[in-house]
């Protein structure tokens, strides 16, 4: 899985370099040619010790103040105005911890520099748009990593498992960090997007199951990437969240409009293995309804708060209420109806993969409030 997935991005990258009728006939052979680099893989070395002391391998974390892009607040498109959550009325104290999604594109290497000017532009940009619903914390970190380039996910040869292990070495540097950071007793978010979420499934099979801070766990918002009902909860150790104020819990939607032609996610899905060892198969894939925080079900639009529909830059936006309806399939995809105007970065099959987190940007900061009261009141938790 972790191989394919990201090929709808490449996709959408593809799409701007040739005419549609040759991608239809050539599209994967392109996007390889075009992503997938040919320089050898090129171990990365491990970071120094006490690396993320350093402020500036983040992107968000406290004391970074207006910069922050994590902190950026929209406003509602109707001229009702978003400020600030008021002191007062703030879910109680809660780390996040949010990795962000692939931001690198380059064929010259296969995992991200650190200080990549293009890719750490377009990494701002996302932590922006889908690491602010989270920002109601009293602190919010998001750390910069040698990413796996695109097309580390679009070869089966070994350099890009390696690029893809190299990224999660960061990652975890980051996580332990965090944790040594925070106050032992302060509830944890963890959330990611897409290669974000990847490192995210392995942050939580290999480093949080059975841990103290499994028991400090909130929740964790695994978004933009397919998890096995069957053959992936149950290793995660976490549960699947049931109910909007179950916490210890997990998270995930992948979105679709209507026509939704999710054949070739359906395909790569079914022939990757699960954290079983199992093919994944024709097994569901996790929905959970954003609009009501209940595993599967249905939403009209009017229960959604805020959909962000940002400008043509991706760096700006506004929410606008009763934008987009939620319906998980048999499948386990989450349907929005007919496609919203959010912006080009739509991928073929009506694949709102960018979007995924954006277009629920108001129910996202509800639901994280939501839960983080109920671990605050001693609320059951999944584990």
């Amino acid at each position: 899985m972790a191989k394919k997935f990201l090929y709808f991005v490449a996709i959408s990258i593809v799409l701007i370099l040739v005419a549609a009728i040759s991608f239809r006939i050539w599209g994967e052979d392109i996007a390889r040619a075009a992503l997938v680099p040919t320089a050898e893989f090129e171990a990365q070395a491990p970071l120094a010790p006490n690396a993320y002391q350093d402020p500036a391998l983040w992107y968000s974390r406290p004391g970074i103040g207006v910069n922050d892009p994590a902190r950026w607040q929209p406003a509602y498109a109707n001229d009702r105005g978003l400020l600030p959550t008021p002191a007062d009325q703030r879910p109680p104290q809660h780390a996040v911890f949010f990795i962000h999604p692939t931001s690198y594109l380059s064929r010259e290497n296969w995992n991200a520099p650190i200080g990549d000017e293009e890719a750490e532009r377009i990494a701002r940009i996302y932590v922006r748009g889908m690491a602010s619903p989270f920002n109601a914390a009293s602190e919010i970190w998001a750390p910069r990593y040698r990413q796996a380039t695109m097309g580390s996910f679009l070869t089966d040869e070994p350099e890009g498992q390696q690029a893809i292990d190299a990224a999660y070495a960061d990652v975890l540097e980051a996580y332990r960090f965090f944790i040594e950071s925070v106050d032992a007793e302060t509830p944890i978010v963890l959330a990611g997007h897409s290669q974000g979420s990847l490192h995210l499934l392995r942050l939580l099979r290999e480093e949080v199951k059975g841990s103290p801070v499994a028991d400090r766990l909130v929740a964790a918002y695994v978004i933009g990437w397919p998890i096995s009902v069957e053959h992936d909860v149950p290793e995660l150790g976490f549960a699947a969240c049931a109910t909007p104020q179950q916490t210890g819990c997990i998270l995930s939607w992948s979105s679709f409009a209507e026509p939704a032609d999710p054949s070739a996610l359906m395909e790569t899905y079914a022939k990757s293995i699960g954290f079983d060892g199992q093919p994944r198969g024709d097994s569901r894939i996790l929905c959970t309804n954003p609009l009501t925080g209940m595993f599967g079900g249905e939403a009209a639009a009017d229960r959604n708060l805020g959909t962000l529909v940002p400008d043509d830059s991706m760096s700006n936006g506004e929410l606008v209420p009763d934008a987009v309806p939620a319906r998980c399939d048999d499948r386990g995809l989450l349907l929005i109806g007919d496609p919203p105007e959010l912006g080009s970065y739509v991928l073929p099959g009506n694949n709102y993969h960018v979007y995924d987190i954006p277009l629920f940007w108001a129910n996202t900061q509800a639901d994280v409030a939501r839960r983080v009261e109920a671990k605050a009141g001693g609320g059951a938790s999944a584990n």
